[in-house]
């Protein structure tokens, strides 16, 4: 069945003052740091951005490394990718794996009591070295001509989405290290021949989380919610640019 956009919506709705937890997932948080004015409109008002388009192949590429890794955590043992970045960690072996990786079941989630925020994430995978430190994994992959890397202003959001991982496994009383790694894979396009298969330069790339933005920004959230007033759009907000030109536009030529 085709899922149509719901431009406005009437379910999810915070409500001030709700006894019930409100379930805020990670993404969620990236919005209010992207725009605070689109979440606020999402969270409050229904309206929320338009969906982009599904991004089956790099869901594929996600759902083939899971099951590759899982080989691995059965056995505790560690993936031949981690051996060959020296990764001295194995596959964690934990009963609520699957759990945590289904965001739309809930994922890992933690009650943020000063906020009433139900916290919540989905993870794609971790880690756990000799310290019993678990290390948080995100899959990506992309298709470009250059060495991948972590470099690019966008993003920022892969390295916030990281430390809210982070908290949230220090939150559910978990050691967690500092250092979480990206499994990004890279499509290579230099092949002579397609033959019916796409093959991957797969790349780990350490990085140095810092999870101390979470709590401050949890709390300007429930402020900004609690607020009763539409936010200023962030500068750089495409969505907004593009609703004030219209906007203008038609008033111009209506």
């Amino acid at each position: 069945m085709t899922q149509y956009y719901n431009a406005q919506r009437s379910r999810n709705l915070y409500q001030p003052n709700a006894k019930e937890s409100y379930r805020i997932s990670r993404s969620k948080i990236d919005l209010f740091l992207s725009c605070p004015r689109c979440f606020y409109l999402d969270r409050c008002l229904g309206v929320g951005r338009p969906p982009g388009f599904p991004f089956s192949l790099n869901s594929a590429v996600d759902k083939l490394l899971k099951k590759e890794f899982d080989i691995h955590r059965i056995k505790h043992e560690p993936h031949p990718l981690m051996k060959a970045y020296k990764i001295d960690a194995v596959p964690f072996d934990h009963k609520d794996m699957e759990k945590w990786r289904d965001a739309l079941s809930g994922g890992i989630t933690y009650l943020h009591k000063p906020t009433n925020f139900l916290v919540t994430g989905g993870i794609d995978d971790v880690w756990i070295n000799p310290k019993n430190e678990l290390l948080i994994v995100d899959y990506k992959s992309t298709s470009k001509d250059e060495e991948v890397n972590l470099d690019a202003e966008w993003q920022i959001s892969y390295k916030r989405q990281m430390e809210v991982y982070q908290w949230l496994f220090r939150k559910n009383d978990f050691i967690v290290s500092p250092t979480g790694y990206f499994v990004y894979c890279n499509g290579q396009t230099d092949k002579e021949a397609f033959d019916a298969k796409l093959e991957f330069d797969i790349k780990i790339i350490p990085y140095q989380g810092d999870d101390s933005w979470v709590e401050n920004t949890l709390k300007d959230i429930h402020t900004c919610l609690n607020s009763g007033v539409i936010p200023l759009a962030h500068p750089d907000c495409d969505y907004c640019q593009y609703v004030k030109t219209v906007t203008q536009t038609e008033k111009k030529h209506g």
